[in-house]
């Protein structure tokens, strides 16, 4: 299984409609079609703060994980939200720093029009509880062993 199959398969990605387009080699795309459930606004398409995050975290989480293949969870994500978000987007994510037990990633968000959305800087736990992953038990482990 890949990384972007496992992805696509997460109940929380699918409910927004994120779609993992490419994980590999400490780098992922991440789109998001924009519609009005995904709204901060009563009667207009602006994402809310959340979507834009949750996008980032996935495109970010994805990049390491293409390195790491297990899970890695979210240790810490800063945000900066450049533009409002109004139509379709795109999260590009690349792995900076990959060492013993973090790994730091950065994502830059952009709709479909080119606007630059956001940018964001997030840090992911790779190792440290063993065998287990990186909380020490993680089931499922192996459905990212290629």
């Amino acid at each position: 299984m890949t990384v972007a199959d496992l992805l696509n398969g997460m109940p929380f990605a699918d409910h927004l409609g994120m779609e993992v387009v490419e994980a590999a080699e400490g780098r992922a795309v991440v789109e998001l079609p924009m519609h009005e459930d995904l709204s901060s606004v009563p009667g207009r398409q602006i994402a809310h703060g959340g979507v834009t995050y949750a996008l980032a975290d996935t495109a970010a989480g994805a990049a390491v994980i293409s390195l790491h293949h297990k899970p890695t969870p979210t240790v810490d994500m800063r945000m900066d939200y450049l533009a409002p978000a109004t139509t379709d987007l795109r999260a590009e994510a690349t792995v900076v720093r990959d060492g013993g037990s973090v790994a730091t990633a950065e994502v830059r968000i952009e709709d479909v029009d080119g606007t630059h959305v956001a940018d964001a800087r997030g840090t992911f736990k790779t190792g440290g509880g063993g065998d287990g992953g990186a909380w020490g038990v993680t089931p499922g482990d192996d459905s990212l062993a290629e």
